[in-house]
């Protein structure tokens, strides 16, 4: 299972969990249809909750690693 801290990228969460865009989705993440932008792929989750595109950033990472769906 893949260990998931708030310095993972968004991309990380998506490739690395089942219900990644899922969870980000429900901590105010909209990864939106194709996710085309490069620059928010590298995103840490940290740099997101700065920016304002996501809440609660250590539930999402725990909830990240307590779903035994990961990858």
């Amino acid at each position: 299972m893949a260990e998931f801290t708030a310095e993972s990228t968004i991309r990380q969460v998506l490739e690395g969990h089942t219900k990644g865009r899922e969870l980000l989705w429900d901590h105010g993440y909209d990864v939106g249809e194709g996710f085309v932008d490069v620059l928010s792929q590298y995103q840490t989750l940290r740099e997101a909750a700065r920016g304002g595109r996501l809440r609660n950033v250590d539930g999402l990472v725990d909830a990240l690693n307590q779903n035994s769906s990961a990858s």
